[in-house]
């Protein structure tokens, strides 16, 4: 199961952020996502996670708890729908 998590700190690396979910659970992947032009987090990334009660246990431990004075914000990431794909220009 793919997990959201916004609102982390600008300093979290991907490793801590793979260390806060690990007691609950494997984590196959953390990423925190970073602006391509400076290289800082935007201030959201994802884990996956492959067993998917696991995961949910860790949506429902982790969401609003505080990592580094900032408050998370942890969900599933849901499929794409269409009316969310990126639009192609005209």
């Amino acid at each position: 199961m793919q997990i959201y998590v916004g609102n982390l700190a600008r300093d979290v690396t991907a490793d801590q952020l793979r260390s806060a979910f690990a007691p609950l659970g494997a984590v196959t992947r953390a990423v925190v996502m970073q602006d391509a032009s400076s290289g800082r987090s935007k201030g959201f990334g994802f884990v996956f996670m492959p067993n998917r009660g696991h995961a949910q246990q860790a949506v429902d431990a982790l969401h609003a708890t505080l990592m580094q004075g900032s408050r998370l914000q942890v969900n599933e990431m849901l499929p794409m729908t269409p009316h969310d794909a990126p639009r192609s220009g005209s």
